[in-house]
C-alpha cells in the first residue's frame, strides 16, 4: 500500500509540475496583454472545465502533458480583426521569448525550491564525491564499528586532520574525489603527505598510514579480505545547512544538476541500445533513461523504504531535465519556437542594415517534416523507455 501511495504521490507531483509549466506560459502571456483562450492539463476528451473571462480552464483524460492556447501563435493562424493587436506573433520578440521560456523557468524554480527545502531540512548529498572529512575517529581498527584500544594507531588524528578538511592530493597525486583518496591511501603505508584545504588555506599534513585488514567487495557483490592502508577519516556524504546558508547550498547544487542534466542529454542517444537490450531481458543499466512510469515507480520504492531525500532529489532532477530538454531548439518544443522567433529578429535586423523591409514570417508549414520527425523520434523513445520500465524496471538497491 505504501508503495502504491508513493507512486501516486510522485505522479501527482509531476502533474503539478506540468500544470505550473503551463501556468508560466499563461501568466506571462496575460501579463503582456496576449489573449489566452484555453488552459488545459492533459490531452484527449475533456473531463471538466470552467470559464473565467476569455479563458477556459480544465482537465482532459490523458495525463501526459498540457497546453496553453494563445491566440495567433504564428502568422499562419487566422485571427479575428479585433484580436489581431493581441496576437502572439504581433508582440515584440523579447516578449514572445519570455512567454515561450516561462514553462522551463517554472521547472527551474520548482527544482530550486525543492533543493532549498532539502538543504534546510535533510541536507544535500555529496553527489560530486568531494573528498571532505566529516569526522576524525580516535583510531583505526580492522572493523570500523570496533571500539578503540590502547595502542591502536590514529594516523589522521595524530597528523592534525579536522572535520571540514578537503583532501586535494595524496603524496603529490591530485585526488578530486573521495574514491580516489581511498584508492591511493589503500596502496600506501608509513609516512604519506596529504594536501588539505581548510577554509581559505592549503595545508600539508603528514600521516603515518596504518595497514589493517578490511572486508572489501567485488563488482559482482561478493566480498573478500585484504590488508590495506588507512588513516582513519570519515567521508562527508551529506552537507547540512540552516535556513540562510541553504540558499547558497541550493544554488551550487542547482548548478551541479544543470551540468549533469546537460551531460546526460549529450549522452542520451548512446544509452538507447541499453534500453533495447533491457527489454530483451539483459540486466537493466542503472544509468539508462527512464520514463515517467519508471520515475514514478522509483518514487514509490523510495517512499516504501523511507528514502525521502532520494524521492525529492529525483523530483528536482526530473524538473531540471524537462526544463532543459524543452529549451532544445527543435520543434514542436518551446525551444524550437524560440529559435524561430530569434531567427526572424536577427534576419530582420540584418535586412534593416541593408535598407530592406522586414522579411515575411517563417512559414511553419515548411518546417512540418522536421517537426514530425522530432515527434516520431520522441514517441519512439518514450515507447521504448515505458516498455523497459514495465518489463524490466530499475529497482532501488539492485
Amino acid at each position: 500500500m505504501v508503495f502504491l501511495l508513493g507512486i501516486l504521490l510522485f505522479a501527482l507531483l509531476i502533474g503539478i509540475s506540468i500544470a505550473l509549466h503551463e501556468l508560466g506560459h499563461l501568466a506571462t502571456a496575460k501579463m503582456f496583454g496576449m489573449k489566452v483562450t484555453r488552459y488545459f492539463i492533459g490531452f484527449g476528451p475533456k473531463i471538466w472545465s470552467f470559464r473565467r473571462g476569455e479563458t477556459e480552464y480544465g482537465l482532459k483524460v490523458i495525463p501526459a502533458g498540457g497546453f496553453c492556447e494563445i491566440t495567433g501563435m504564428t502568422a499562419l493562424e487566422e485571427v479575428r480583426p479585433e484580436d489581431a493587436p493581441r496576437a502572439f506573433y504581433r508582440q515584440k520578440t523579447w516578449k514572445r521569448v519570455v512567454v515561450l521560456s516561462a514553462g522551463s523557468i517554472a521547472h527551474f524554480i520548482i527544482g530550486f525550491i525543492i533543493l532549498y527545502v532539502m538543504a534546510a531540512t535533510f541536507g544535500l548529498p555529496n553527489v560530486k564525491d568531494t573528498a571532505v572529512v566529516a569526522e576524525v575517529p580516535a583510531c583505526v581498527t580492522a572493523d570500523p564499528n570496533q571500539e578503540c584500544k590502547a595502542g591502536d594507531p590514529a594516523p589522521a588524528k595524530d597528523a592534525g586532520f579536522q572535520p571540514g578538511d578537503e583532501i586535494l592530493a595524496v603524496n603529490g597525486k591530485t585526488t578530486p574525489t573521495w574514491t580516489e583518496v581511498v584508492d591511493e591511501t589503500r596502496l600506501r603505508s608509513g609516512q604519506t603527505t596529504y594536501l588539505v584545504k581548510r577554509g581559505d588555506q592549503e595545508l600539508t599534513l603528514t600521516a603515518d598510514v596504518a595497514r589493517v585488514e578490511r572486508e572489501l567487495q567485488r563488482k559482482d557483490g561478493s566480498t573478500y579480505k585484504q590488508e590495506v592502508g588507512a588513516i582513519g577519516v570519515v567521508h562527508q556524504v551529506r552537507f547540512s545547512y540552516n535556513a540562510l546558508t541553504a540558499v547558497g547550498g541550493a544554488t551550487r547544487f542547482t548548478g551541479t544538476m544543470f551540468a549533469n542534466t546537460w551531460e546526460g542529454l549529450l549522452k542520451f542517444p548512446q544509452k538507447i541500445p541499453a534500453v533495447i537490450k533491457a527489454i530483451g531481458g539483459e540486466k537493466r543499466d542503472l544509468d539508462s533513461p527512464v520514463s515517467v512510469v519508471g520515475a514514478s515507480r522509483l518514487g514509490g520504492e523510495a517512499v516504501e523504504q523511507g528514502l525521502w531525500p532520494f524521492f525529492w532529489l529525483m523530483l528536482a532532477g526530473l524538473n531540471f531535465f524537462v526544463g532543459v530538454f524543452n529549451l532544445l531548439p527543435l520543434l514542436p518544443l518551446d525551444g524550437g519556437h524560440i529559435a524561430v522567433n530569434l531567427y526572424e529578429r536577427v534576419r530582420n535586423w540584418i535586412r534593416g542594415l541593408r535598407g530592406l523591409p522586414d522579411g515575411a514570417p517563417v512559414n511553419y508549414l515548411r518546417l512540418l517534416p522536421l517537426t514530425y520527425f522530432v515527434i516520431f523520434v520522441g514517441g519512439a523513445v518514450t515507447l521504448l523507455t515505458v516498455t523497459a520500465d514495465i518489463v524490466n524496471p530499475i529497482r532501488l538497491g539492485q
